[in-house]
Parts: C-alpha cells; sequence; structure tokens
C-alpha cells in the first residue's frame, strides 16, 4: 500500500484506526476453542467486524511465534484474511543486521518463501542503518521504526542526551536519510504526546504509529492536537480494548463498539484539522 493509498482510505473511512492483533489464547472466548485454529477463527470475526471502521491491522509476532509453528501457520492464515483496503504491520521489532536482517525481511515480505507479504514491518534502529535498509530493498514496502516508546524503560536509552538532542531525535534524523516519508514511519507511543512538537520538527510528513490509547492511558486528543499533519500523518493502534471488550458469544460485536467509538472520535478530528 502506498502513501497516497494510505492517506486515500483514511479519508473514506474517517479513521486512522489501527486494530492490533495480539491474539492471546488465554483470553479468548472458550467457545472458540472448539474451532480448529482458535487464534484464526478470533482474528477472523474481529477484521470482520472491524474491517470497515479501520485503516490497518498490526499482528504482533510474538503472540504467534509463541506456539511453534502452529502458531505460524494462524499467522500466515491471519495476514492471508486481512481486506487488501488495509495496511498490513507486522509488528517484530526486529533490531539484527547484515544476512540476518535479510532473511527477517524475507520471512515477513516474501510470500514465494514464506507464505507472508505484510505490508510494513515494525524495526528497532540501534544496531544502525544496517538494521533497517534491508527491509528497504522491498520495493513499496514500509519500516516503522521505534523511536520513542511509552513503556516505562524508555527513558533507560531514548531520553540520553546527543549532540543533537535526545537520543531519540537522533535517531529520527538518522533514519530520515535512509529513505523518504513514502518508506518509513515511526512508533511514537501516545503517553508521549507532548514530545510530538519536538518529533515534527525531524519528521514533519512521515506517519506516526502511535500505540497506547486506551488501556495504556494516552489521549486521542492530545495525540493529534500535538503530531497531526495536513494528510493526517497518524495510525493509532487500539489492541486490548478492541479485542478484549467482551468474553462471551458476543466479542466481535462488542469489538465493533469499541473501534466504531474510536473511528467517530477519530472523524471528529479529522474534520476539525479540515482533512475531510
Amino acid at each position: 500500500m502506498s502513501r497516497r493509498q494510505l492517506i486515500d482510505q483514511i479519508k473514506q473511512k474517517k479513521s486512522f484506526l489501527c486494530v492490533g492483533l495480539d491474539t492471546d489464547i488465554d483470553k479468548i472466548p472458550q467457545f472458540l476453542l472448539q474451532y480448529p485454529d482458535p487464534i484464526l477463527e478470533f482474528n477472523k470475526r474481529i477484521i470482520d467486524a472491524t474491517k470497515d471502521l479501520c485503516v490497518a491491522y498490526k499482528p504482533n509476532s510474538a503472540f504467534y511465534e509463541s506456539y511453534g509453528v502452529r502458531g505460524l501457520q494462524s499467522l500466515i492464515a491471519t495476514w492471508k484474511y486481512l481486506p487488501t483496503d488495509c495496511l498490513s504491520i507486522i509488528d517484530a521489532k526486529r533490531g539484527d543486521i547484515g544476512n540476518t536482517s535479510d532473511k527477517y525481511a524475507r520471512a515477513f515480505f516474501d510470500e514465494a518463501t514464506s507464505g507472508m507479504s505484510f505490508d510494513a514491518i515494525t524495526v528497532t534502529p540501534y544496531m544502525g542503518n544496517d538494521s533497517v535498509t534491508p527491509y528497504l530493498k522491498y520495493d513499496g514496502k514500509w519500516v516503522i521504526i521505534l523511536a520513542l516508546t511509552s513503556s516505562v524503560g524508555s527513558k533507560d536509552f531514548q531520553y540520553l542526551p546527543t549532540d543533537d538532542g535526545h537520543l531519540y531525535e537522533t535517531v529520527i534524523k538518522k533514519a530520515n536519510a535512509w529513505a523518504g516519508a513514502d518508506r518509513i514511519m515511526y512508533v511514537v507511543g501516545a503517553t508521549k504526546s507532548t514530545e510530538f512538537t519536538a518529533i515534527r520538527k525531524y519528521a514533519p510528513d512521515n506517519f506516526l504509529l502511535v500505540p497506547g490509547i486506551g488501556a495504556q492511558g494516552g489521549s486521542l486528543q492530545d495525540v493529534c492536537q500535538y503530531g497531526m499533519t495536513k494528510d493526517c500523518g497518524l495510525l493509532v493502534n487500539s489492541s486490548r480494548s478492541i479485542l478484549y471488550a467482551s468474553n462471551a458469544e458476543d466479542f466481535a460485536d462488542a469489538a465493533r463498539a469499541e473501534a466504531l467509538k474510536l473511528q467517530k472520535e477519530m472523524q471528529v478530528e479529522l474534520e476539525k484539522a479540515g482533512i475531510i
């Protein structure tokens, strides 16, 4: 999916919602365990209930890899089920270099090799450009670089002072030299909303993938106030509050209700910014 296509979807759906498919078999409704692939069945129902309300889906690879071969089969089947008008993101946070990084890129981008071809992948940039550029060799694929996370541990490294400001600012400035805003996005936690002003100095046009709304305490309004651009420039992720809105047979309807609530709030922000 190109930048233009993503922007068009945001305008058409009046939404910049990304649904995180962090599917935990211990949290899904018990009646799904009778299905041959409970994780896939859960994901399919969530997707069917929300695909008109969101512009992206983001499976977290750890929730699938932890189940070995069966989990990977669920991930592949989930990717194949994702609607083509939604950006598909694999939240893998890979951070190695050289041949290893190339193999990771092939695992998630090369359908002929692995059975999957996601539109985007999250990566950790702290080993430098060698940990990012192998993914950029795949035409049309996005690399989403961890910049400033909402975790408590973000203070351990991301705020360290450098000659260019904080370390997270140096990361953004360096990464901007590797590719443009049509190939690179950044992860910025919603609980860091006031830092969006500083980030926009260095990444004025890049899309930002923003976790931390809802369960983690981030404010959608603050994120939009400090981070929205003329093209929106935001993908706000919600996982637990949508996935586990209900643990009963009505879980898909409950998930839709939560997604619709966010979509309506996003529509207000898009209208306020004159984007729609």
